[in-house]
């Protein structure tokens, strides 16, 4: 599984939930003992994940980076259904390659050229 696959695609509406109807079902009452609520202490004794696990990773770090405006909209408009900062990060992710590849075109050219001289 790819992380593609975790993303779910938003719908066109969101299912209408009768919130009444789950009220009054008799389970709403029953106590949930594979998942209890926390108490103060254990609330206060959590830590992050990182802390935890400190070489778990899903790959992506979260960052605040300032765009031209213009730019936003253009990757907004873009990005159709898909997110914007996706598409970002695929452009960012497509640069870095093109980049190394013309630095293995140049060593390539400057090895040729130094064979010829």
């Amino acid at each position: 599984m790819n992380a593609k696959n975790w993303k779910l695609k938003a719908s066109a509406a969101a299912p209408a939930i009768d919130w009444a109807a789950v009220d009054a079902d008799p389970k709403a009452n029953v106590p949930d003992h594979d998942s209890p609520e926390l108490t103060r202490v254990q609330a206060a004794q959590l830590r992050p994940l990182t802390d935890v696990l400190p070489d778990f990773s899903i790959g992506k770090t979260r960052i605040t980076i300032n765009l031209d405006d213009a730019v936003l909209q253009a990757y907004k408009a873009r990005a159709g259904g898909r997110g914007y900062q996706t598409l970002i990060n695929e452009t960012l992710r497509d640069a870095l390659r093109t980049v190394q590849l013309a630095d293995v075109v140049r060593a390539v050219v400057r090895e040729e050229l130094h064979r010829q001289a």
